[in-house]
């Protein structure tokens, strides 16, 4: 199973010993609050980008101020050590804030990789992305699979 890495000073030192060994750095993020094949490509899409892979987790209460207050529907702990039982995951750490800006700063990785919906006007931080040089990469199913939407369908049952 990959590394849990929620202090920042460790999470900056393993991906400065990644970058000082010649690695690719890509950086992937996301609530995962229901996983879902989406999330499954998604991640696959993202190790396939480098050599390392660290994703980021948003915390519960970053969920709950930008998607709903009744989600998270499963605690950030329990989230975080699925995402982490993944393959191509080497490194998880989460964020309290609503960007993943301040992460990016931190490790300053070579790939940012999103969803194949996202596009540079969409996302919040593609100025930090061109400010440090990170390439931006879509990745994944290009089918839309959404955690809401499912929440809506079983609701409906």
């Amino acid at each position: 199973m990959s590394q849990i890495i929620v202090d920042r000073q460790q999470l900056e030192r393993e991906a400065d010993r990644f970058r000082a060994a010649g690695k690719t750095i890509v950086f992937a993020n996301g609530a995962f609050d229901i996983l879902h094949v989406g999330h499954i490509r998604y991640l696959i899409g993202a190790g396939a980008e480098g050599d390392v892979l660290i994703v980021g987790v948003n915390s519960d209460e970053s969920i709950k101020k930008y998607k709903d207050p009744s989600r998270p529907l499963q605690p950030l702990v329990e989230r975080m050590e699925m995402v982490a039982a993944f393959r191509p995951v080497t490194i998880v750490t989460c964020f309290d804030e609503p960007t993943c800006d301040a992460i990016l700063e931190i490790i300053r990785p070579n790939v940012h990789a999103k969803g194949p919906d996202y596009t540079p006007e969409s996302l919040p931080e593609y100025p930090t992305l061109q400010r440090l040089g990170i390439r931006l990469a879509n990745v994944g199913d290009p089918k839309n699979h959404s955690s809401t939407e499912l929440i809506e369908q079983l609701a409906k049952r």
